[in-house]
Protein backbone atom coordinates (compact mmCIF):
# COMPACT_ATOMS: atom_id res chain seq x y z
CA UNK A 1 0.00 0.00 0.00
CA UNK A 2 1.42 3.21 -1.01
CA UNK A 3 0.96 6.57 0.69
CA UNK A 4 -0.86 9.06 -0.56
CA UNK A 5 1.01 12.12 -2.69
CA UNK A 6 0.26 15.87 -1.68
CA UNK A 7 0.89 17.45 -4.46
CA UNK A 8 2.13 21.21 -4.39
CA UNK A 9 4.07 22.66 -1.63
CA UNK A 10 3.09 22.36 2.35
CA UNK A 11 4.53 23.10 5.55
CA UNK A 12 3.69 22.53 9.03
CA UNK A 13 2.76 25.28 12.08
CA UNK A 14 5.84 25.53 13.90
CA UNK A 15 3.84 27.46 16.92
CA UNK A 16 4.73 24.16 19.28
CA UNK A 17 7.77 23.69 21.21
CA UNK A 18 9.50 19.86 19.77
CA UNK A 19 11.84 17.59 20.97
CA UNK A 20 13.88 15.80 17.64
CA UNK A 21 15.63 12.61 19.16
CA UNK A 22 17.98 10.42 16.82
CA UNK A 23 18.87 7.06 17.67
CA UNK A 24 20.90 4.42 15.51
CA UNK A 25 23.24 1.97 15.77
CA UNK A 26 26.77 1.06 13.65
CA UNK A 27 27.73 -2.76 13.12
CA UNK A 28 31.42 -2.66 13.03
CA UNK A 29 32.10 -6.13 12.74
CA UNK A 30 29.62 -7.73 10.23
CA UNK A 31 31.22 -11.15 11.55
CA UNK A 32 30.34 -10.44 14.77
CA UNK A 33 26.12 -10.93 14.23
CA UNK A 34 26.07 -12.60 18.14
CA UNK A 35 27.03 -8.94 18.85
CA UNK A 36 25.24 -6.89 17.35
CA UNK A 37 21.84 -8.63 16.02
CA UNK A 38 20.43 -8.33 19.26
CA UNK A 39 20.99 -4.95 19.67
CA UNK A 40 19.05 -4.72 15.86
CA UNK A 41 15.97 -6.99 17.23
CA UNK A 42 15.62 -4.80 20.42
CA UNK A 43 14.22 -1.79 18.31
CA UNK A 44 11.52 -3.30 16.59
CA UNK A 45 10.07 -3.94 20.29
CA UNK A 46 10.21 -0.24 21.43
CA UNK A 47 8.72 1.08 18.26
CA UNK A 48 5.89 -1.30 18.29
CA UNK A 49 5.31 0.13 22.51
CA UNK A 50 6.08 3.67 21.10
CA UNK A 51 3.23 3.55 18.61
CA UNK A 52 0.86 1.36 20.67
CA UNK A 53 0.86 3.54 23.76
CA UNK A 54 2.15 6.80 22.49
CA UNK A 55 -0.76 9.25 23.54
CA UNK A 56 0.51 8.53 27.34
CA UNK A 57 4.15 8.24 26.92
CA UNK A 58 5.05 11.79 24.20
CA UNK A 59 6.33 10.25 21.48
CA UNK A 60 4.93 11.63 18.49
CA UNK A 61 5.87 10.19 15.63
CA UNK A 62 9.12 8.78 13.71
CA UNK A 63 11.61 7.51 10.43
CA UNK A 64 13.73 5.02 10.29
CA UNK A 65 16.80 4.79 7.91
CA UNK A 66 19.08 1.78 7.18
CA UNK A 67 22.32 1.89 5.15
CA UNK A 68 25.43 -0.41 4.98
CA UNK A 69 26.53 -0.25 8.09
CA UNK A 70 24.31 2.53 10.07
CA UNK A 71 20.35 2.66 11.02
CA UNK A 72 19.28 5.71 12.16
CA UNK A 73 16.10 6.62 13.49
CA UNK A 74 14.61 10.00 13.59
CA UNK A 75 11.83 10.66 16.22
CA UNK A 76 9.33 13.68 17.56
CA UNK A 77 8.24 13.80 20.95
CA UNK A 78 6.33 16.49 22.93
CA UNK A 79 8.96 17.06 25.41
CA UNK A 80 12.35 15.62 26.90
CA UNK A 81 10.80 15.33 30.27
CA UNK A 82 8.77 12.26 28.59
CA UNK A 83 11.54 10.82 25.83
CA UNK A 84 13.86 10.68 29.20
CA UNK A 85 10.93 8.97 31.42
CA UNK A 86 10.40 6.30 28.48
CA UNK A 87 14.28 5.72 28.92
CA UNK A 88 13.96 4.98 32.20
CA UNK A 89 11.15 2.21 31.52
CA UNK A 90 9.21 -0.24 29.12
CA UNK A 91 11.52 -1.94 26.45
CA UNK A 92 14.53 0.51 26.47
CA UNK A 93 15.01 0.03 29.77
CA UNK A 94 15.56 -3.83 29.08
CA UNK A 95 17.36 -3.09 25.76
CA UNK A 96 19.69 -0.89 27.22
CA UNK A 97 20.29 -2.99 30.64
CA UNK A 98 20.76 -6.16 27.69
CA UNK A 99 23.48 -4.06 25.23
CA UNK A 100 25.29 -2.78 28.53
CA UNK A 101 25.58 -6.40 29.88
CA UNK A 102 26.26 -7.82 26.76
CA UNK A 103 28.41 -5.91 24.17
CA UNK A 104 28.76 -2.17 26.06
CA UNK A 105 32.63 -2.21 25.75
CA UNK A 106 32.46 -4.68 23.14
CA UNK A 107 33.73 -2.65 19.37
CA UNK A 108 31.62 -4.89 17.09
CA UNK A 109 28.70 -3.34 17.47
CA UNK A 110 27.74 0.99 18.40
CA UNK A 111 24.68 2.86 19.77
CA UNK A 112 24.51 6.66 19.11
CA UNK A 113 21.37 9.67 20.32
CA UNK A 114 21.24 12.34 19.93
CA UNK A 115 18.81 15.23 21.56
CA UNK A 116 17.47 18.43 20.58
CA UNK A 117 14.84 20.77 22.30
CA UNK A 118 12.86 22.90 19.59
CA UNK A 119 11.14 26.26 20.76
CA UNK A 120 8.05 27.19 18.75
CA UNK A 121 9.09 29.73 16.40
CA UNK A 122 12.62 28.28 15.71
CA UNK A 123 12.04 25.47 13.00
CA UNK A 124 10.73 25.27 9.36
CA UNK A 125 10.14 22.53 6.94
CA UNK A 126 9.22 22.59 3.17
CA UNK A 127 7.65 19.21 1.19
CA UNK A 128 6.68 19.90 -2.11
CA UNK A 129 4.94 16.50 -3.94
CA UNK A 130 5.98 13.88 -0.49
CA UNK A 131 3.47 12.07 1.51
CA UNK A 132 3.32 13.21 5.17
CA UNK A 133 7.15 12.79 6.09
CA UNK A 134 8.97 14.07 9.23
CA UNK A 135 7.48 16.77 10.74
CA UNK A 136 4.94 17.01 8.36
CA UNK A 137 3.82 13.68 9.66
CA UNK A 138 4.40 14.69 13.80
CA UNK A 139 2.64 17.79 13.49
CA UNK A 140 -0.42 19.66 11.20
CA UNK A 141 0.54 19.23 7.69
CA UNK A 142 -0.56 22.99 5.87
CA UNK A 143 -0.58 24.07 2.52
CA UNK A 144 2.13 26.89 1.50
CA UNK A 145 0.51 30.44 0.92
CA UNK A 146 1.87 33.27 -0.10
CA UNK A 147 2.78 34.24 3.91
CA UNK A 148 4.87 31.08 4.28
CA UNK A 149 6.14 30.14 0.97
CA UNK A 150 9.78 31.25 2.23
CA UNK A 151 11.99 29.59 4.95
CA UNK A 152 12.64 33.06 6.07
CA UNK A 153 8.65 33.56 6.33
CA UNK A 154 8.25 29.87 7.94
CA UNK A 155 10.09 30.57 10.38
CA UNK A 156 8.71 34.58 10.87
CA UNK A 157 5.49 33.23 11.05
CA UNK A 158 5.14 31.66 14.26
CA UNK A 159 8.30 33.44 16.56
Amino acid sequence: MSKAIYTGGYTTENSEEIVVFIIGMRINKYIAIHKWLPVFLAMPRMIKELYTQKDSLGFISMESYFGLKTTAMIQYWNSTEELHAYARKNNHLTAWRNFNKKVANNDAVGVYHETYQIKKGEYEAIYRNMPHYGLGKALTHIPITPKTNSSRKRLASNS
